[in-house]
């Protein structure tokens, strides 16, 4: 009885330990459904409404059917930062200011 209770004891942490990276901190995935714009080998452009969605692209994006201009498509990307600026607080360069 002990042993099977530490064999579905072991299985439930190899599941939890393959499930983790999974888990981390990964960008959330997003998706847009609406008209394709424009299309070139860089980027789709979709208009969903008035919005206007510039998405990039590469050679690894997944495409299934006939990508071209005015077709119906859903398109699931991911946001990633290329760079950051952090400004000053203007409520401290004022405090600093006035002693």
């Amino acid at each position: 009885m002990k042993t099977i209770r530490f064999a579905i004891a072991a299985l439930a942490l190899v599941g939890i330990l393959c499930a983790a990276p999974s888990l981390a901190a990964s960008p959330d995935k997003y998706q847009v459904t609406g008209t394709v714009e424009e299309v070139s080998d860089t980027m789709i452009v979709v208009m969903k409404g008035k919005e206007r969605f510039e998405i990039a692209r590469d050679a690894g994006t997944k495409v299934e059917g006939t990508l071209a201009k005015g077709a119906k498509v859903t398109v699931k990307y991911k946001m990633t930062a290329t760079s950051v600026e952090v400004k000053a607080d203007k409520s401290s360069s004022t405090k600093k200011k006035a002693a």
